[in-house]
């Protein structure tokens, strides 16, 4: 059964830190991704790694203050949070498409909020 589970989430104050987790079981995945979505708002992609780590996507909105990463496992990758806002609440996903399956996987999210 392919999963993705999403892990570290919590409350922290503007200024801090979080890391997020998100490992896949089942497969093992070239592209992950990480979406927020924010109360009333749509889901928005925040960071995508690849399977070589080369040139991570990152949302303007985020840029210099999040990284995205993976272990050697390839089935575990990592979002870095520093210097995080208010703006920065929502609850985080990852997900991923498998082109041999012809589907994607989201996880079932960890909520991140920071206060003021």
């Amino acid at each position: 059964q392919v999963q993705l589970a999403e892990a570290g989430g919590g409350l922290v104050q503007a200024g801090g830190s979080l890391r997020l987790s998100c490992t896949a079981s089942g497969r093992t995945f070239g592209i992950i991704n990480w979406f927020r979505q924010a109360p009333g708002k749509e889901r928005e992609l925040v960071a995508s790694i690849g399977w070589s780590g080369i040139s991570p996507y990152y949302a303007d909105s985020v840029k210099g203050r999040f990284t995205i990463s993976r272990d050697s496992s390839m089935n575990t990758v990592y979002l870095q949070m520093n210097n995080l806002k208010p703006e920065d609440t929502a609850t985080y996903y990852c997900y991923a498409y498998s082109q041999r399956i012809g589907r994607g996987f989201w996880g079932q999210g960890t909520q991140v909020t920071v206060s003021s």
